[in-house]
């Protein structure tokens, strides 16, 4: 296949964008619709593998089911001369690691980054598609360079399609969690530590474990924790370095459940805890009839009052004639209920004594009121040591002191 070949008497083949791990990209160009296009071709190598063959046409199938904006459209998938090829959507051929070569990145465009990778693992992993290579080279770039899209799903794992044998690990060893290199099966949560990985080298410039050899790279992922993000960047939003710092997190029960949860870190939403807008209570419906009787719904009958047989209605009327005797004999007895005697009524003002004191108040001078009855006058007191007289006939009104008898003497 060399020169401008047309692949599937469709697509013409052009230069090369791009090597990977297993197939090339090839520029191309859509005959039929007109449009440009990206072809990728496995390598002839592997062209005769049955087991490389079988996970690229599962790579077609898996890209082609899931529709995103932030997914690589996949067109068409075939064989041309024994090689299979797949038609994808073109890019103008820029990605993350060309855009991190260049220095650190801003944090807000790091953070809508995330967001755009973020957005197109909720959506294949809802498919039951993990990725399982999340890295740079693999986090494509539009034309205006606003929206990040995944590609190369050419090492997915699907539930009906699990390839990788027993024991062996799969993926770029810089972008995989301690627990994936340790062997053990793939989850969604080593994407987003995958994630989480894109995040720290995109704003340090630099990978979160720089180093080349390949044991030492794995001692360090396994035993090591980078520094902190903010110890790096000092200018970076806390949310935007805690969420970082989180999906890294060397101990797997503290990273993100799903891509949906640190998406919404992300944004601020779990993070601040800022709860949801209230949801409008719907109005009540009112129905036509009411609903039929269920099965599972039982009402029980409203109990009967068995009639008052003859020996109840002569007790209750015998213990109400005991209970009306006992309320007439109480009221009978009760002393208050007698007549008081009646009281002389007279229109001149009475004065009434004073409370006893510890000191005598002094006499009175001052004259009574006039009146047409001839009023009542307060003896005076005597003095100390004398006796009182008789005052009105009623030893003072019922006080000693101010009548008959011996008066208390002044303190």
């Amino acid at each position: 296949m060399e020169g401008r070949d047309l692949l599937a008497g469709r697509y013409e083949r052009r230069g090369i964008l791009g090597r990977g791990g297993m197939a090339e990209v090839h520029d191309g160009w859509d005959t039929r619709l007109d449009r440009a296009v990206a072809i990728k071709l496995l390598y002839p190598a592997f062209a005769e593998d049955a087991h490389m063959r079988r996970r690229f046409e599962d790579e077609a199938r898996a890209a082609a089911g899931l529709s995103h904006p932030n997914i690589v459209a996949v067109h068409d998938s075939g064989e041309h001369d024994g090689t299979p090829f797949i038609v994808m959507e073109r890019l103008p051929g820029r990605t993350l690691a060309d855009l991190i070569a260049t220095g650190p990145m801003p944090a807000q465009r790091v953070r809508a980054m995330l967001s755009d990778v973020l957005g197109a693992l909720a959506t294949a992993h809802a498919a039951g598609i993990l990725h399982r290579d999340i890295k740079p080279g693999n986090i494509l770039v539009t034309a205006d360079g606003e929206v990040m899209k995944v590609a190369d799903f050419g090492i997915a794992k699907t539930a009906g399609a699990a390839h990788t044998a027993t024991g062996q690990i799969v993926g770029t060893m810089a972008y995989m969690s301690p627990q994936r290199v340790a062997g053990a099966p793939a989850s969604p949560a080593d994407d987003l530590y995958a994630v989480g990985v894109l995040g720290y080298e995109a704003l340090a410039g630099r990978s979160p474990f720089p180093h080349e050899n390949p044991v030492a790279l794995l001692r360090a992922i396994l035993d090591q924790s980078p520094p902190p993000i903010a110890a790096i960047r000092p200018d970076v939003d806390p949310v935007l370095a805690a969420v970082i710092d989180r999906a890294m997190a060397h101990d797997a029960e503290r990273r993100f459940g799903s891509a949906q949860q640190m998406r919404a870190a992300l944004s601020g939403i779990e993070t601040t805890g800022v709860a949801p807008p209230p949801v409008a209570r719907p109005a009540t419906k009112v129905l036509a009839e009411p609903f039929a009787p269920s099965a599972n719904y039982y009402v029980a009958p409203a109990r009967r009052r068995r009639p008052l047989s003859r020996e109840r209605k002569l007790l209750l009327a015998a213990a109400a004639f005991v209970a009306s005797v006992v309320a007439g004999l109480a009221l009978a007895l009760d002393p208050s209920s007698s007549t008081q005697p009646s009281q002389p009524i007279s229109t001149s003002t009475r004065v009434q004594p004073p409370p006893p004191a510890t000191t005598a108040p002094p006499p009175t001078t001052a004259p009574p009121p006039p009146s047409t009855v001839a009023p009542m006058i307060e003896a005076p007191k005597k003095p100390k040591g004398e006796r009182g007289n008789d005052g009105n006939g009623n030893r003072g009104n019922g006080n000693r002191g101010n009548g008959n008898g011996k008066g208390p003497k002044d303190d």
